[in-house]
């Protein structure tokens, strides 16, 4: 079977735009142990920020985690809402929790879980810092965001 070098040079561009497209994604994360103590620290303007991990597992299409650490009176951003879900543990310190318009208190230890699209907020309402771990969740069931 005799094939033109158009078609040839057509098939061998979209393979290798294929095999890019296949070697340009973020590796399967493995298990791993990650040290507090050497996570970068990024200053922000209400605290600061440790970024854990962000990338696809064997079974989520990602999973991110990070600690965000506020100041007394502090919120991390304005409420907000998003497709995937996430998960909140609290390692120290007072959070005043929103929910849909439901305000509840979470204290050291508390976790606390944001479903799709559930208006959401936290606010530091103690007399120290308060930090906290954030782990979200996409899968193939994850709407894009808009």
């Amino acid at each position: 079977m005799k094939i033109s070098l158009l078609t040839w040079l057509t098939f061998s561009c979209l393979g290798a735009g294929l095999f890019a497209a296949e070697t340009a994604k973020k590796p399967i994360m493995k298990s791993s142990v990650f040290d507090w103590n050497q996570l970068a620290v990024v200053a922000t303007k209400t605290g600061e920020r440790r970024q854990v991990f962000n990338g696809p597992t064997a079974t989520l299409d990602n999973f991110s985690g990070h600690i965000t650490t506020l100041r007394p009176g502090e919120i991390a951003h304005a409420p907000h809402r998003h497709p995937d879900e996430e998960m909140v543990i609290v390692k120290e310190g007072t959070l005043e929790v929103t929910i849909n318009n439901e305000v509840r208190r979470a204290g050291t230890g508390s976790i606390f879980f944001y479903a799709p699209h559930d208006l959401h907020g936290m606010k530091n309402i103690g007399e120290t810092n308060a930090s906290y771990f954030v782990f979200r969740f996409v899968t193939a069931k994850t709407p894009p965001q808009n």
